[in-house]
């Protein structure tokens, strides 16, 4: 099982996606930014170092939100999501080749990586 975090960056109503870029598995699907736990990390500190590795940005993680686990085709993957506010930073994309700020109710709309599908159904309960 591999522990990956992700992020829900709210603007108002709504939420920052970013799409894999082509040289990353899954390119094309959009996600709730983020990455894998190294070992002895806890999940709040590596929400905050992936997202300034990854976007060049400063944040601060809040409350847990969600918890997946998902089997794909050739590993498992448990995804750990937390609310999480952007503080500052320019948003250079590294692994991803785009970012957009979607409404809550058009998430679904988004080809969506199949672990991210749950946060993304719960988000849009909670925010009718």
């Amino acid at each position: 099982m591999i522990d990956v975090v992700a992020g829900i960056i709210m603007d108002g109503n709504k939420v920052l996606l970013a799409r894999r870029a082509a040289h990353k598995s899954f390119s094309g699907k959009w996600e709730f930014p983020g990455g894998k736990i190294e070992n002895g990390e806890k999940p709040e500190s590596a929400l905050e170092r992936e997202l300034k590795e990854e976007f060049d940005i400063t944040t601060n993680v809040g409350e847990h939100f969600k918890t997946v686990e998902y089997s794909y085709e050739d590993f498992d993957i448990r995804l750990i999501s937390y609310f999480t506010v952007y503080i500052s930073g320019s948003f250079n994309l590294i692994d991803h080749d785009k970012i957009n700020w979607v409404e809550i109710p058009r998430l679904l709309d988004y080809c969506l990586a199949e672990a991210d599908i749950p946060v993304a159904e719960r988000l849009m309960r909670i925010s009718v």
